[in-house]
């Protein structure tokens, strides 16, 4: 266990012995309509709900090259036994490549476009750095499902994010179907942070990539999340996507459809919420998993 202390937090977690839910002290849309492509009732879905649909960001010749891009990633000797290459439980198959903008230029053209910068720079109202970024595969047939959690909880309390002031894309480059293991996100829970139990053991990270013990909210909070707001499944088409606030509980089943699927995940931060000392009193986490 760590020997270091947790800090004072507006989102204190895994300090106590009981789970709590705390509400949100910051804002959901920190930019306005005058700062990019969204209008008023983009912005208030995403405020509400806490994410918004973005319709063909790129088109099929350019999701065909991404993929052989993921593939050659994934494949490539140099990565062998590398971190930021998680393998599925038991199987042993690629699941996740992280750092994509920095392993790959195509991917670090794609994360630069306006296209995908200008809506995101209008949600957090500022500029963005990449906090991080990924390829989640989910294979046909036993893909392993990811369970509920808050993003803003473990980059908070594991990696020093001091607000809830950061947004992730998810871009499909597969059809995310409802039977195939696509994104679940609990519509209205960015307003609520769940504060969770257990000390974070060190380097935490090495588990938690294939599967998470600490962190994890709790059934009696995610039932009452549920009850407030329900659960909506975000189907996609390839080169469509998804921008959700790091505060929303979300999570994916497992994939046992012949049907594959393949998302790439890049996490955008204000300029103005750089990271500090992790809040839970931890040493910070490797850079592919937050930048600093």
């Amino acid at each position: 266990m760590s020997v270091l202390t947790p800090r004072p937090s507006a989102y204190p977690s895994r300090v106590s012995a009981e789970p709590a839910r705390l509400p949100r002290t910051d804002p959901v849309v920190w930019g306005t309509v005058d700062d990019g492509p969204l209008d008023e009732a983009a912005l208030a879905r995403f405020a509400t709900s806490g994410y918004l649909t973005l319709d063909q960001l790129i088109d099929r010749d350019e999701v065909a090259a991404l993929l052989r891009e993921v593939d050659r990633l994934a494949a490539d000797p140099a990565l062998a036994g590398d971190e930021r290459l998680i393998l599925e439980p038991g199987s042993g198959e690629v699941r996740s490549v992280f750092e994509l903008h920095v392993l790959s230029e195509r991917f670090a053209e794609l994360f630069a476009h306006p296209a995908v910068q200008a809506p995101v720079r209008q949600l957090l109202g500022s500029d963005v750095t990449i906090f991080q970024s990924r390829v989640n595969r989910k294979p046909g047939f036993r893909g392993r499902e990811f369970s509920w959690h808050s993003d803003f909880e473990t980059w908070h309390t594991e990696d020093g994010m001091p607000r809830p002031r950061a947004v992730s894309l998810s871009l499909a480059l597969t059809e995310n179907r409802s039977d195939n293991g696509s994104l679940m996100i609990i519509p209205g829970s960015q307003r609520t942070f769940v504060s969770c139990v257990g000390e974070t053991p060190d380097d935490h990270y090495r588990e938690s990539l294939r599967n998470q013990q600490y962190g994890v909210p709790d059934e009696e909070s995610l039932v009452a999340l549920v009850e407030a707001g329900g659960i909506e499944t975000v189907t996609l088409t390839p080169g469509s996507g998804v921008l959700f606030d790091c505060n929303c509980m979300h999570g994916s089943n497992g994939n046992i459809t012949p049907f594959g699927r393949c998302n790439v995940f890049v996490v955008f931060n204000s300029v103005d919420n750089p990271l500090e000392e992790p809040f839970g009193g931890t040493t910070p986490r490797p850079r592919f998993l937050a930048a600093r």
